[in-house]
């Protein structure tokens, strides 16, 4: 099974993909292994890419989709592919959603030229998504509490509007896949909610 979390910065996705993992260890599904994992970056080489991307200076206006196409190609092929072939569980914080709502609702670039790349790329699609939905304000609220920004935190309040109604676009787009959730709300009663909306067979 594949899960992902999405969501604009500051919404929470490291918490609760972290307590649904735990959940999971915890529950009747032990003997399956389960993966928690985020991107971008988050494999055997991937750290650079990840550096470039969110502190990087970058010219091109593409240079950041293609970075961020790359980073996913290695990252399913070494990292999800394997486990899900296995019959395992898959907890990935952003996939392409996230790609979607920001280079598309954000930096303008068609969605339809974005959606071709994946298909020619094969990406697996999640069996379930959760968006943590969060007003931008809030989110940068929290985002102020961690101190330094990277370069998606650092674009101002209109671009995380933009790149939340992507998301909201998204989600309406695809409802029985993208399951909105309200993150201001607590974070255990959050995770109480999301665990209760996960089916796993």
């Amino acid at each position: 099974m594949f899960i992902t979390f999405e969501g604009i910065d500051g919404c929470g996705k490291t918490t609760q993909a972290e307590m649904l993992v735990r959940r999971l260890q915890g529950s009747g599904i032990r003997e399956r292994r389960i993966l928690w994992t985020r991107e971008p970056g988050d494999w055997d080489g991937g750290a650079f890419i990840r550096e470039i991307l969110l502190n990087g200076e970058l010219a091109h206006p593409l240079s950041e989709l293609f970075l961020f196409l790359l980073d996913r190609c290695e990252h399913v092929r070494r990292v999800i592919l394997p486990v899900l072939a296995e019959g395992g569980i898959v907890v990935c914080e952003r996939y392409t959603d996230s790609t979607l709502a920001y280079q598309s609702w954000g930096r303008g670039i068609p969605a339809g030229k974005i959606e071709e790349l994946f298909s020619w790329c094969d990406f697996p699609v999640p069996d379930r998504t959760f968006w943590l939905d969060l007003p931008v304000e809030i989110a940068y609220q929290r985002m102020s509490l961690r101190g330094t920004q990277d370069r998606f935190e650092a674009e101002g309040v209109p671009f995380l509007q933009r790149v939340r109604s992507g998301f909201a676009s998204l989600a309406a787009r695809a409802k029985g896949r993208i399951i909105p959730v309200d993150a201001e709300v607590e974070q255990t009663v959050l995770s109480e909610k999301i665990f209760s909306l996960l089916e796993v067979s």
